[in-house]
């Protein structure tokens, strides 16, 4: 399973290439794929979301545990599998962004690859540091509710 951690800023060409993080290139290559899968984030504004192919194939079977003629099926098919882009790299690590997606995040000359996990997202660097100041300070607002919560919880076990 792919683990993509810390933060990386990287030059984005007049082409739309940008280096994948070579931290990042070793878990998106395997037999099925070497590339990104890669779309705009349904989840955040101005964010790309990138994963491996197998990643991919996991979401699109979620989409699949949906009735086929429900909307969410079709909302979710739409919004993930239909904008999804396959990437794959060239000989020196690079991947080529589509305008749809150099648009959706306003990349321009820079783009910053964003460890989460399972997956990664790529931003412009100003929008990235904005949300993650404002990340930041959810984090903290949750941080001290989880830990009500846990003390809460432990205390209803006695």
């Amino acid at each position: 399973m792919a683990l993509f951690l810390s933060r990386f800023d990287n030059k984005v060409d007049k082409k739309g290439r940008v280096s994948v993080p070579a931290s990042f290139r070793a878990d998106l290559t395997s037999d099925a794929f070497a590339g990104v899968v890669a779309f705009p984030s349904p989840g955040s504004n101005g964010a790309v979301d990138g994963c491996d192919i197998e990643r991919m194939k996991q979401l699109s079977e979620g989409i699949d545990n949906f009735n086929p003629f429900s909307n969410d099926y079709g909302d979710f098919a739409t919004v993930i599998l239909t904008k999804s882009h396959r990437l794959p790299f060239d000989t020196e690590g690079r991947i080529i962004l589509p305008p749809p997606l150099l648009e959706h995040a306003g990349i321009t000359d820079m783009a910053t690859f964003a460890g989460r996990g399972a997956t990664f997202q790529i931003w412009a660097p100003e929008a990235y540091k904005a949300y993650e100041i404002e990340a930041t300070e959810r984090a903290k607002d949750q941080a001290a509710n989880f830990e009500l919560q846990r003390r809460d919880q432990l205390e209803a076990r006695k």
